[in-house]
């Protein structure tokens, strides 16, 4: 059985305790490759390498570091459909997914902030009639730790890790035990590459053990994390009294406010894939639909044929619309939501059931469930589902509908189904959210910032904003005569 290993100072090596944890594969629920049960000694193992490379890569020429940033993507690119099939081997998610979305998009992570630190600019100020001249020199903060999530596997790994080393840093990271196996085929081309040992090193581990030996490691000097509420908490609390520079994202709630004045036939479409693309495990899904009265009923019906038309599948099947989950926990406990719908006040209209593919009976699958509610303050609406599980609600004002878009402890994205530009800069500007689509559904800029408000999280990810949290502004002030 294969075994995946650590990537520590330019080397795939196991772990120093030789413990080993089972990678299960979602789609026919069985162990199909080992991963590092790393210890503590493993991350002090590479947090020493990453110490003994940072002089060096801190002071390479941002043009250096943009062409290897640029060649690792490049060769994502060559690799593309053995990083497609492991993705989607690892994750559960179908092979189509993986090869439109995941995939390049990991690519263009490390393209894009290959080009970025070509253009990070610091700020100057001029202090007229003081004879005074101020800039901000931006450096590097030294070792920095990335620890990413199982949903997007690739994707949001490649998202934390490029900016960190395009600005020259050197990082410790470890990807989620869940999904290991496209970070470690990222770890075999980056000798390729040409990326100098110890910049990078990739740690395999659980949680509790690997991820809290990185947070909690007195010399790692920031976290980048995305992952639940509750475990950003608790980094939060162990991080803190060290100062630490923390960028955590964490859950999402997503409100989706549907008006009668929408381009309904988009807005549907549309609508379908907010709510179950990746087996509805994405943060940014729109997990609660309120839609205006006077078109609630047709809407709950073109909906719920839409949701019943969706084929439940093997990742690899070219018609599979939705894959499995990700693990049998994950499954289970996505299961427990469904099965409490009547006594929080909802009606399941359809799905709710495992489902059994032939040849892969022991899969993680789940019909995608649409559940009907009166009480908007239950935990259906409340508490982050993460799976392929929306409720509906209608709604009868623009306030009501604003209402209820804030009414969750959480405020990372939302979506508005409207053309009418008054009450599209209205709710824009008042709704809790650190993203706000308009007519649209993950339409995303690199450029721009990403993150949430509220218990969604600390900081935001993504273009420039990623660039700075790697660095360390300081102010430089010249008096001259």
């Amino acid at each position: 059985m294969e075994k995946i290993l650590n990537y520590i100072n330019g080397e795939l090596v196991a772990p120093e305790e030789n413990n080993w944890i089972d990678n299960y594969n979602p789609s026919n629920g069985e162990v199909y490759s080992l991963i590092p049960n790393s210890s503590e000694k493993d991350v002090e193992k590479a947090y020493q390498a990453a110490a003994a490379a940072y002089p060096s890569w801190s002071n390479t020429t941002i043009d250096e570091r943009s062409k290897i940033l640029s060649k690792i993507a490049s060769l994502i690119e060559e690799n593309l459909e053995e990083f497609v099939a492991a993705e989607s081997k690892d994750n559960g998610k179908p092979l189509s997914l993986a090869r439109a979305v995941d995939i390049p998009r990991a690519s263009s992570n490390f393209q894009f902030f290959a080009n970025a630190i070509t253009q990070f600019a610091s700020e100057s100020h001029e202090s007229v009639g003081l004879n005074a001249f101020n800039f901000t020199l931006r450096s590097a903060i030294g070792v920095v730790g990335c620890i990413s999530p199982w949903n997007l596997p690739l994707y949001l790994f490649s998202w934390k890790i490029a900016p960190a080393l395009a600005a020259g840093n050197t990082v410790v990271a470890k990807p989620s035990e869940v999904t290991p196996m496209t970070a470690y085929l990222l770890s075999k081309i980056c000798n390729e590459a040409g990326l100098p040992k110890g910049v990078l090193n990739i740690v395999h581990g659980l949680g509790h053990t690997t991820g809290q030996a990185i947070v909690a490691h007195e010399k790692i000097k920031a976290i980048s994390f995305t992952g639940g509420t509750a475990t950003g908490a608790h980094i939060a609390r162990t991080a803190a009294p060290m100062f630490k520079k923390l960028s955590l994202e964490l859950g999402g709630k997503n409100p989706n406010l549907i008006f009668a004045d929408c381009d309904y036939d988009k807005m549907l479409a549309v609508t379908l894939k907010s709510s179950f693309a990746n087996q509805g495990q994405i943060c940014l899904c729109g997990s609660r639909i309120y839609v205006e009265r006077s078109i609630y009923d047709k809407f709950k019906s073109d909906f719920i044929a839409k949701v019943k038309a969706l084929k439940v599948g093997h990742p690899s099947d070219t018609e599979t619309n939705i894959g499995a989950l990700v693990s049998k926990p994950h499954l289970e406990k996505v299961k427990s939501y469904i099965d409490i719908a009547e006594q929080e006040g909802g009606k399941v209209l359809t799905g709710g059931n495992y489902v059994t593919i032939d040849g892969y009976e022991n899969g993680y699958y789940l019909k995608p469930t649409v559940i009907e509610i009166s009480n908007p303050i239950c935990r259906l609406t409340q508490e982050e589902i993460f799976g392929p599980v929306v409720t509906i609600m209608p709604f009868d004002t623009d306030q009501e509908a604003l209402e209820l878009a804030n009414g969750v402890r959480y405020g990372l994205s939302s979506t508005i189904w409207t053309n009418n530009l008054n009450r599209t800069m209205h709710l824009a500007k008042h709704l809790e959210a650190g993203i706000v689509w308009i007519n649209t559904w993950l339409m995303r800029d690199l450029r721009t910032p990403f993150g949430g408000m509220k218990d969604s999280g600390v900081g935001r990810e993504g273009g420039l904003e990623a660039l700075r949290f790697f660095t360390e502004p300081k102010n430089i002030c010249i008096k001259y005569n």
